[in-house]
């Protein structure tokens, strides 16, 4: 049996031993300061929440151009394992949080690992729900990339381009807007850790390898074009005006 297993209640018992968890609603306050070395220590859902994958939000048989065998693996070993670890993460933290001994350093890593972790389940979320279109963008959306970067197909040149210098490596892709500046951007992100700050993704392309390699080997500008043909523009039309609402705030 693996020392941290994934499930809740695996979880609960096996904490049980050196922390108490205790239930807190949504609108609760953070958890009672903590003494210097607590006999006890009560944690929120931050450390309790065991996160499950969500379902494609699309058939994955019907897109064009990228597989049912490729979004299904994606999901599956991916995205899916990426879940699993930030729960192992998660639970070794409440343990070594738990722990007095514990030294800084060693906590640390695993804040980089729970960083990580939750940089690529949020990312794939993300793609996997810009996909499942008809390729075809908005009049509103449209118009909105026409004011940022003089005319859609000036800011389509450019998010091409970065997704084809990601190619052969690793990192996303994302159309963002960002909340201090107000403006609408692409931006390169080499990993799961690092976007550009105060930014909320409006359309995201994962240009890992294993987002494509299975249908067009080392050709991701092959894969480039078959996104553009998936991409669910509602989605991203959708979260472009929940982001101007956030900063209207």
């Amino acid at each position: 049996m693996p020392p941290f297993p994934y499930t809740r209640r695996d979880f609960l018992a096996n904490a049980s031993a050196g922390v108490a968890l205790a239930a807190f609603s949504l609108d609760s306050q953070a958890a009672e300061p903590l003494a210097e070395t607590p006999p006890k220590l009560s944690l929120t859902s931050s450390f309790t929440t065991v996160h499950e994958p969500k379902p494609l939000p699309f058939n994955p048989a019907k897109l064009d151009g990228i597989s049912e065998k490729l979004i299904r693996s994606h999901w599956e070993n991916n995205y899916s394992g990426a879940v699993k670890a930030l729960n192992t993460v998660k639970q070794r933290l409440a343990v070594a949080l738990a722990d007095a001994d514990t030294p800084p350093f060693l906590y640390n890593d695993l804040k980089r690992e729970h960083l990580t972790r939750t940089g690529s389940v949020v990312l794939h979320e993300l793609y996997f729900h810009n996909l499942g279109g008809s390729g075809k963008v908005g009049e509103t959306l449209q118009q909105a990339l026409a004011e940022a970067f003089g005319s859609y197909e000036a800011w389509e040149k450019e998010f091409r381009r970065v997704g084809a210098g990601l190619g052969g490596g690793s990192g996303w892709v994302v159309l963002g807007y960002n909340l201090h500046t107000g403006l609408l951007e692409n931006y390169w992100l080499a990993d799961h850790l690092h976007s550009s700050a105060a930014t909320l993704p409006i359309l995201v392309l994962d240009m890992y390898e294993h987002a494509y390699q299975m249908d067009y080997g080392a050709s991701a500008t092959q894969y480039v074009d078959a996104f553009f043909r998936n991409v669910q523009w509602d989605v991203a039309a959708a979260r472009l005006e929940k982001a101007r609402k956030i900063q209207a705030i």
